[in-house]
């Protein structure tokens, strides 16, 4: 990340809720929205009345690229799909219950900081965590000293946003899902990122 003068506020909201092919089962399939979600997303750029925003940004997934394309419409902005945003990947779970206790297991895991977990066949805690922060400070890069919006996922969020962020404890979200469009807002400068609020708590340091 290049030397930032001033942060880049990034507020990163969890996509709309969203329908898929087979509902209940594991998949990394990108979904898309369903009603309930795009009126989140309406609902969500109504609470930024008044804020300037600079862009949306979101995942390559469907139902985050969805979502932003719609905010981006009302806001009257750019929307921009961004690799490394993703969903943590089920690898070879794909295809099973929803239910089946492997998944959370390895998301458990992760909140206790043991990043050598992963699903067969999927990405491991490291990986996760630095392909969605190089993609938090590409975005960051291009909007010093602006405020944009970012359509990610409640798991890898969940991961990674306290767990970088200096004034944030690791397993923040351990008793916290994270709910449709409702953003936690990210402060990323050159001397790294800073949780300004988290959903649910305005105070994420000691939550």
């Amino acid at each position: 990340m290049s030397d930032l003068q001033c942060p880049a506020t990034l507020l990163v909201s969890r996509h709309g809720d969203a329908e898929y092919t087979r509902p209940g089962i594991l998949s990394d399939d990108g979904g898309w929205l369903s009603d309930a979600g795009r009126r989140q997303v309406r609902e969500l750029v109504e609470t930024l009345c008044g804020v300037r925003v600079a862009a949306v940004w979101s995942s390559t997934m469907d139902r985050a690229v969805e979502s932003a394309v719609l905010a981006a419409d009302l806001l009257g902005v750019p929307a921009r799909s961004l690799d490394g945003l993703q969903e943590f990947s089920v690898g070879e779970l794909a295809g099973v219950s929803y239910h089946d206790p492997r998944a959370q297991g390895v998301f458990d895991r992760w909140l206790l900081g043991d990043l050598d977990a992963g699903c067969p066949g999927g990405e491991d805690g490291h990986t996760l965590v630095a392909r969605y922060r190089e993609a938090v400070e590409t975005i960051a890069d291009q909007h010093r000293g602006e405020t944009v919006l970012v359509f990610s996922h409640g798991g890898v969020m969940s991961l990674v946003l306290p767990r970088l962020a200096l004034n944030a404890r690791d397993d923040l979200a351990a008793q916290r899902f994270l709910p449709n469009c409702v953003p936690a807002e990210l402060a990323v400068d050159a001397d790294g990122w800073l949780l300004r609020s988290w959903p649910g708590s305005t105070d994420p340091g000691v939550v």
